[in-house]
């Protein structure tokens, strides 16, 4: 029987009992550490490790995209958002320029930002 390693544990269990705003919120944080670390390996032409960083932010974008509730009126404005998103992350590994990735981070973390602070408000006490 393989061993358990405890912090995967404990990683898949605080996930577990997040509110679906911390998962959003720590979903943008790593959608923005995921798109930081793409600009860093482009800078160092690490074309590799960039092309994964780019994949990996672009499914977070792809799975906050897919999971809105297309019944609430916010949600085609958050979908034009994460679209654009996608669209950069493409254009971006495409051309692997990280001047299109350093254009749109501002506005993940913005947003990001945005989730945190609706989430800290409705779970006020």
């Amino acid at each position: 029987m393989p061993a358990v390693n405890p912090y995967e544990e404990y990683k898949k269990q605080s996930i577990m009992t997040m509110t679906q705003g911390e998962l959003v919120v720590q979903l943008f944080r790593g959608c923005s550490k995921r798109l930081n670390l793409a600009v860093l390996y482009m800078e160092e032409s690490n074309t590799e490790k960039a092309e994964e960083s780019l994949y990996k932010a672009q499914r977070i974008l792809n799975y906050l995209n897919a999971s809105l509730d297309r019944s609430v009126e916010i949600s085609s404005n958050l979908h034009a958002l994460y679209d654009y998103f996608i669209r950069m992350v493409v254009k971006a590994k495409i051309k692997m320029d990280p001047e299109i990735v350093k254009e749109i981070i501002p506005m993940v973390d913005g947003l990001g930002d945005s989730f945190q602070e609706a989430e800290r408000i409705v779970h006020k006490k």
